[in-house]
């Protein structure tokens, strides 16, 4: 069962566990709608048990009509190894109104990482291109002039970093680091993160294999790569999301959510804590 953090008329806002779907694209598969979908449901037959038992003694009350099955109207997306912050629509108006914000980039989400290495800057900002592959589930950094380049920006800040010998490896350095997305593209902080040197803790895709993973030693991080970058298949490794838990995650949260109600136009951030695998390295 996900943790509900605010719900009223309009909207739900959710924490997503890491591992799992935030729309399934196979029936019957867990995903974050069926979630929320089944506790509007048991909150909506509740509220109409109660209706009967008071309405049972009123006499001559009828009971009113069943109300139609809950609407749920996905505003955005998380990637499934990671958790963080969303916000549903109970309401079509309420959906549409998100969703211009999404659009209009003026829904704001901020990640909390783990990263190997050390940035070069403790403040700076990425700016490159990506590309997808033709099966959509790769994408990787590529010159600006290549077709179908889309530009990708990001700016980070690094909040601590550590020895990696906590982590089981010697050779490289952890970093905790808070990320503002300015564009979305497909597993955007994954590539550029694992682009510029420092590739997400855990990340099997775009970065190393936990206990295996060795920088480049060059003094500019930004220009680093990774000995094991790209090997996606390799048997019996923990990631760091994972740790003691058996489920596929990387350590990525979507740990500050903001946007203004669909109705009130009341500006709303909700925020949450990353905690388990490589955060708690860091006491987060």
């Amino acid at each position: 069962m996900v943790k509900i953090i605010y719900e009223d008329s309009e909207i739900l806002v959710a924490e997503k566990p890491a591992g799992l779907e935030s729309q399934a694209s196979r029936k019957f598969e867990p995903d974050m709608v069926s979630e929320i979908r089944n506790y509007l449901v048991r909150s909506q037959k509740k509220r109409e048990r109660e209706q009967r038992r008071e309405l049972s003694t009123k006499p001559s009350t009828s009971l009113s009509t069943p109300a139609a099955a809950p609407y749920v109207g996905v505003i955005h997306r998380l990637d499934k190894p990671v958790s963080g912050v969303m916000v549903y629509a109970k309401t079509k108006r309420a959906a549409a109104a998100l969703s211009e914000q999404v659009q209009s980039h003026k829904m704001k989400k901020i990640y909390t990482a783990v990263v190997h290495g050390r940035p070069v800057n403790m403040v700076d900002n990425y700016v490159d291109y990506m590309v997808k592959t033709p099966d959509g589930n790769y994408s990787q950094v590529v010159d600006k002039g290549i077709t179908g380049a889309k530009k990708a920006e990001l700016s980070y800040e690094v909040l601590k970093t550590i020895d990696g010998k906590i982590a089981g490896m010697p050779e490289t350095e952890l970093s905790l680091v808070r990320i503002s997305l300015k564009t979305g593209r497909h597993h955007q902080i994954r590539v550029q993160m694992a682009h510029h040197g420092t590739p997400l803790y855990g990340d099997m895709k775009y970065g190393v294999p936990v206990g295996t993973a060795k920088l480049d030693k060059k003094e500019n991080a930004d220009q680093g790569t990774m000995k094991a970058a790209g090997n996606r298949n390799m048997p019996g490794i923990r990631t760091a999301g994972n740790m003691g838990s058996g489920r596929e995650s990387i350590a990525l949260c979507a740990s500050s959510l903001t946007f203004f109600h669909p109705v009130t136009k009341k500006e709303m951030t909700f925020e949450i804590k990353p905690v388990g695998g490589a955060f708690q390295l860091f006491q987060v």
